[in-house]
């Protein structure tokens, strides 16, 4: 298994694995984003967002983790993981760890001062993944809020 930084190729099967998690989220429907606007949004001008793949030599791309930075006002820079996406017939066999792993080791090369991500409340794979490997701080206090625009 190969953990690498993400390529403009890579991006159809990229949007694969992030429809195949909304499915899994129970959110299919809700995926709008197109390979074009990842294209443009992470290796254009003014690139957003950065990504790993792990690459399997036989089966191609069979994950992804998704991060960009932001500045927290206590904390300084942190690195935001977005996804962590593998495919579900390779689910267990480490690679989420492989790319956790490598995506803690940018932040570190980077100089944040930490990674946050969120993970949902009904998600006890994710969130014993989580804690088994990282002892994670898992915060019940802050509510999510958002604004489509």
């Amino acid at each position: 298994m190969t953990i690498r930084e993400g390529k403009k190729e890579d991006l159809p099967r990229v949007l694969e694995l992030i429809k195949e998690l909304a499915a899994y989220e129970k959110a299919p429907e809700a995926v709008t984003n197109t390979v074009e606007m990842m294209e443009k949004d992470g290796f254009g001008e003014n690139p957003v967002f950065g990504l790993f793949v792990a690459e399997d030599d036989a089966k191609g791309i069979v994950g992804i983790s998704i991060y960009y930075y932001r500045y927290s006002t206590w904390k300084g820079r942190r690195l935001y993981l977005e996804d962590i996406v593998v495919t579900e017939s390779e689910r267990g066999g480490g690679i989420g760890k492989l790319l956790f792993d490598r995506t803690i080791q940018k932040g570190k090369e980077d100089g944040c001062s930490g990674m946050v991500w969120q993970v949902l409340d009904w998600n006890e794979p994710a969130i014993n993944f989580y804690k088994k490997y990282y002892n994670a701080t898992l915060d019940p206090e802050w509510i999510n809020c958002s604004i489509e625009l």
